[in-house]
């Protein structure tokens, strides 16, 4: 069970989800999902990202009744975010664990370095500090703007 995220954690969430939504808005294909949704993996474990992406054709067959629960599919995209409680090591082995289930791609931003690691399907993970990070595969055409996360994480000046 994790503990709730503190406010710019969950500030950060927002907005990688209004951006990931946005860009679904450009196609309607497939489902966004955020942090409360669960995925039961083929390897019996059960993980739920901060952000992910699940294509149309993962759908395919999917009942209304089976979207109530968690979805016996691993996401063809996820986002990991990294909270002031999560463990870096902890955290990149749950991205190991999502590809080697699945995910054709995912993301594992560390807004305390503002540093994206991308990890892909027989690829080794690669970092980027870039302020945009493009998506390819299940989410091409998407990227994410990384100055408008990290400004979540500044305190307001009064």
């Amino acid at each position: 069970m994790n503990p709730p995220t503190g406010v710019l954690t969950d500030d950060g969430n927002s907005e990688i989800n209004h951006q990931l939504r946005s860009w679904w808005h450009t196609h309607n294909k497939g489902r966004v999902l955020g942090s409360n949704a669960g995925f039961f993996l083929p390897d019996s474990s059960m993980l739920s990202p901060d952000a992910a992406y699940v294509t149309g054709e993962q759908l395919k067959g999917v009942t209304k009744q089976q979207l109530t629960g968690f979805l016996r599919v691993c996401p063809a995209f996820v986002i990991e975010l990294l909270s002031s409680s999560d463990s870096v090591a902890a955290t990149g082995e749950k991205m190991e664990r999502w590809i080697a289930n699945g995910a054709q791609l995912g993301w594992l931003v560390d807004p305390s370095r503002q540093m994206v690691t991308i990890y892909q399907t027989g690829r080794q993970p690669v970092e980027s500090s870039a302020l945009k990070v493009d998506g390819c595969g299940p989410v091409e055409g998407f990227s994410l703007d990384l100055a408008k996360v990290w400004r979540c994480y500044e305190v307001p000046e009064e």
